[in-house]
């Protein structure tokens, strides 16, 4: 850790921490955690910083009222949460294909991998805090549930899981000392029960501060506490979301952040600490509105391309003379790229034959490809509105 940087920070401290002889070169010494200050209550922005925020703030208003254009906004929500999912988990190690977790969905939990089960962890933390916001604000408590749901069956489901952490933790390389540490966040106890609950009022403040400004400050804040013991990374994000729940400016969680920050992965960390060192929020803060513009405008317009698919797709479909269930299928592939009978039979309303059919037609015509190999549990892919919705983010 830069020890030297970090002791001139104008925005926290270095705080003395025992060290066990293991994790210092063997020696029993102490080391040292960096705590924080208190978020401002006008942070001191130029125009640069404030200029991409708003833009930012306007184009999330404009992912709105493109979701609001749907017939059933809820249909696309599923595989938004579901990219999301992969690459938040992804910035953390977890890897699995968009795909492969798409048809997780039709798995039961011990025929999951760990990857896998790890995203699937993230998609219930969503549908979780969408409810709990109808009836709470972010807190400590909604964000401990979240972060025990993050971690159930993972190597972080510990005894302090939905609660702060009660251990000394430092972010590096596995297997090396607390001194090649990158970053050693605020020790346990009194330093991070008063941080967190230093960031939790300031979150829940009612202010001036403009809302892509006040997820950026909020984001960095809880990412440099990191308050439980895993799952930090896709909890802060998930709550960064959230926040434009909580405000308004969403109606559904459905802005992906994490794609862009995973292909800019050493930037996005980098961008957290140097706030840290130098307590200057600028850069942060046009670095983190940046993703929340190309991420939203990305939104609209992946909106517009599944729109263009369905009606492109129902008209082709028309002039050869298909009918029925195939087109009631093709309605809801925008949220079910990848799918199975069962699952047509239940959007339908149509026996399982005549879903089975529908699929089969739909196979015929290009518009599905059987993506198991298996004669029974057969899983189809629309290939088109996979890629539509999984673009890959340029570096």
């Amino acid at each position: 850790m830069d020890l030297d940087s970090l002791g001139r920070s104008p925005i926290g401290d270095l705080v003395h921490i025992d060290v066990p002889a293991s994790e210092l070169d063997g020696q029993p010494a102490t080391y040292w955690a960096f705590a924080p200050a208190p978020l401002p209550d006008e942070p001191s922005l130029g125009l640069a910083a404030l200029n991409v925020s708003t833009q930012a703030a306007m184009a999330v208003a404009r992912l709105d009222q493109a979701m609001a254009q749907l017939p059933n906004p809820g249909l696309l929500l599923r595989p938004i949460i579901r990219r999301e999912a992969v690459s938040t988990s992804a910035l953390e190690g977890t890897y699995a294909a968009f795909d492969e977790v798409l048809e997780s969905d039709f798995l039961e939990e011990k025929q999951m991998s760990a990857p896998q089960r790890e995203i699937q962890n993230f998609v219930r933390a969503v549908d979780l805090a969408t409810e709990l916001l109808k009836t709470r604000p972010i807190s400590r408590g909604v964000a401990g549930q979240l972060q025990k749901v993050i971690v159930r069956g993972t190597p972080g489901d510990t005894y302090e899981a939905g609660d702060l952490r009660k251990r000394q933790v430092y972010i590096g390389s596995r297997g090396r000392n607390i001194s090649s540490a990158r970053f050693v966040p605020c020790p346990p106890g009194d330093r991070l029960e008063e941080g967190f609950s230093d960031w939790e009022k300031w979150l829940n403040e009612r202010n001036d501060i403009p809302i892509v400004v006040r997820m950026a400050l909020a984001h960095y804040q809880f990412e440099t506490l990191h308050p439980f013991n895993d799952g930090n990374g896709r909890l802060g994000r998930l709550i960064s979301v959230l926040q434009l729940l909580e405000d308004g400016v969403l109606k559904m969680p459905a802005l992906n952040l994490s794609p862009w920050l995973e292909a800019r992965r050493d930037a996005y960390i980098d961008g957290l600490l140097e706030v840290s060192k130098t307590g200057k929020f600028d850069p942060w803060v046009e670095f983190f509105s940046t993703a929340v513009l190309e991420q939203a405008n990305e939104g609209v317009q992946v909106i517009s391309d599944l729109l263009n698919f369905r009606e492109r797709t129902i008209t082709k479909l028309r002039s050869e003379n298909v009918r029925g269930s195939a087109l009631q299928i093709v309605e809801n592939l925008i949220g079910y790229p990848v799918i199975d009978v069962p699952t047509a039979r239940r959007l339908t309303g149509k026996t399982f034959q005549a879903a089975n059919n529908a699929i089969n037609s739909l196979v015929d015509h290009g518009i599905l490809r059987e993506v198991t190999g298996k004669p029974i549990n057969r899983l189809f892919a629309c290939m088109e509105v996979l890629r539509i919705i999984n673009r890959r983010q340029p570096a």
